[in-house]
């Protein structure tokens, strides 16, 4: 066999393994809007670094088609927050509500700000 015919039938192989980009319809660009909104709003579960529209893991193809899904039954973006959020945790969700444990994230920081700046400020009066 003929090394280029080797290398046609690999790249015929290997294209079957390559991922291919889902195509989202909508009736309106309003539901697009919100879709791709979305999708930027929620962390990848695999890989916490990104959101799920800037990742290619099948739990996030996944979790993209169930917003895309979750958008055209006419589901509200807090109902699918929720959804988001039950099914993967609070981290999941890069604005996370202000309620319950969440105090700490949206506060924390200021706390322990103020904490430092008093210690500093007890040190130096001494």
């Amino acid at each position: 066999m003929k090394l280029s015919t080797i290398v046609l039938f690999g790249c015929i192989f290997l294209a079957a393994y390559l991922p291919a980009d889902a195509i989202y319809e909508f009736d309106n660009s309003v539901k697009e809007k919100r879709f791709y909104s979305l999708i930027s709003e929620i962390r990848c579960p695999k890989c916490t670094s990104g959101s799920i529209a800037s990742s290619d893991v099948p739990v996030s193809r996944d979790l993209k088609q169930k917003v895309y899904e979750l958008i055209l039954a006419g589901s509200t973006d807090k109902e699918i927050k929720t959804y988001v959020t039950d099914r993967f945790g609070a981290s999941s969700d890069y604005k996370p509500a202000l309620e319950g444990a969440n105090y700490l994230l949206w506060f924390g920081p200021f706390i322990f700000l103020g904490i430092l700046m008093l210690i500093f400020l007890s040190n130096r009066r001494l």
